[in-house]
């Protein structure tokens, strides 16, 4: 695991800076007293842009390397979040949530495919969950950095700033082998859903209920009477829950069927969105609940992304990588809009009621999937257990020309009579 830090490190700092951003935004929006519906816009913009990056990610990382290309996006991402301090101009910012969401789609890719390819398939749920441990720590990190500045002013964007940048730093110096130069991808986007059918529904279903959780939950504690302090705690424990769980369930991952812990946390959830939604509860019991929800919905992307490599070779992880992301994308970026708009019609609570909706759909759709899938496979009875080829048959004798005709009617006899008593011992014994 010591052989991945830089990548490890790297991943802290860029999640970090990128989860500060987005929970600042929806809470300087939320304080201007904009509409719910633009914050979900500005969240689905930022993932429409992770649909844009996965072709440039790929042909800039087939370019010019998974370094270079790094470096590059880092850079634009950086730049953008700068001018978000420029101007207040709503449709600039969607602009620069849509740039900072391609150029993060090509980080990303560049660091899922790296692990992917160097981790072993024994190791890989380990070194995934590791991945993801740094990605909720930096989160955390964010959230509690953010409750520094009640103000909500321009300060924040350069920490943002500053931490992108230092991101660059552990990768650009990393000692570890580069992956292999990237093959011209024969499969299409939609290709992969026949090859990886349960990673693919899952990371989609994922991507809305993260992608949302983001974008809105701060907008759902303040108006469920969250301060700016008890904000940043209640994103905090949520992101820290799923922190937690990383570890732990990359091990289960590794011993454990992950289609069936995928839909077991989606079972889970159906339940926690359910007494988010119905029940009137108080910030404590709030807090506890949202701790339990970040231990299950946290931990569908990497369950998803480690089941999706456990079946593919290696030519194909950045193709999988870009598949996934673009799910992941594509849910999100859709779910955020959405989403909001329920919560204008149906008060705060609806983000949860619906995400509940979401998961009752999301536990049936991968079951039938998993139906289809082990159906498709052949069952032990359409197996008859024969000879390696035809020549311990005794037809073998008459086929042979080289056997006199005699000699090999002498030898089906034989047979014949060995089947015959065979079979009348075995109706004796029946009888008995």
């Amino acid at each position: 695991m010591r052989a991945f830090f830089s990548l490890y490190l790297t991943n802290l700092f860029l999640v970090g800076g990128t989860g500060l951003l987005t929970t600042y935004l929806a809470l300087y929006l939320g304080q201007k007293n904009v509409s719910t519906f633009w914050v979900g816009l500005l969240t689905s913009c930022y993932y429409v842009g992770l649909l844009l990056g996965s072709k440039l990610g790929y042909h800039l990382i087939k370019s010019v390397g998974h370094i270079r290309s790094f470096g590059a996006c880092t850079a634009m991402v950086t730049a953008c979040v700068a001018l978000h301090g420029v101007s207040d101009n709503l449709y600039l910012w969607l602009a620069l949530r849509l740039v900072v969401g391609t150029g993060m789609m090509c980080n990303f890719m560049v660091l899922e495919s790296w692990l992917n390819e160097q981790a072993s398939h024994e190791h890989r749920g380990r070194v995934f969950s590791l991945y993801m441990i740094t990605s909720y720590l930096g989160t955390v990190l964010g959230q509690l950095a953010l409750a520094q500045f009640p103000e909500l002013g321009y300060a924040p964007l350069f920490l943002v700033c500053f931490a992108i940048a230092v991101g660059i730093v552990p990768i650009s110096l990393t000692r570890r082998i580069h992956p292999k130069p990237l093959k011209p991808m024969d499969v299409g986007f939609f290709s992969y859903f026949t090859l990886i059918p349960q990673s693919l529904t899952a990371v989609l279903f994922a991507g809305i209920i993260n992608g949302s959780f983001y974008g809105l939950a701060p907008v759902f504690a303040s108006q469920a009477g969250f301060d700016a302090s008890g904000i940043a705690t209640f994103m905090s424990v949520t992101i820290f829950a799923g922190l937690v769980a990383q570890w732990p369930m990359g091990m289960l991952s590794d011993r454990v069927r992950r289609s069936v812990l995928i839909r077991t946390n989606a079972v889970i959830l159906v339940v926690v969105c359910g007494a988010l939604f119905i029940l009137p509860l108080s910030q404590q019991a709030m807090l506890v609940l949202t701790f339990i929800f970040g231990l299950f919905a946290f931990t569908l992307y990497p369950l998803s992304s480690a089941l999706a490599n456990s079946r593919v070779s290696d030519e194909d992880r950045v193709g999988v990588s870009s598949a996934l992301l673009v799910a992941f994308g594509a849910g999100a970026g859709l779910g955020s809009a959405l989403l909001a708009q329920v919560m204008v019609y149906l008060g705060h609570t609806a983000l949860y009621g619906a995400t509940s909706l979401l998961c009752m759909l999301m536990f049936g759709v991968l079951s039938v999937i998993n139906y289809r899938q082990k159906a498709e496979k052949p069952k032990h009875a359409d197996y008859v257990v024969s000879a390696s080829d035809i020549t311990t048959s005794p037809l073998a004798a008459a086929m042979d020309p080289r056997i006199e005709e005699a000699t090999a009617q002498d030898q089906l006899l034989v047979v014949e009579h060995d089947d015959t008593g065979v079979n009348e011992h075995e109706t004796i014994r029946e009888a008995r």
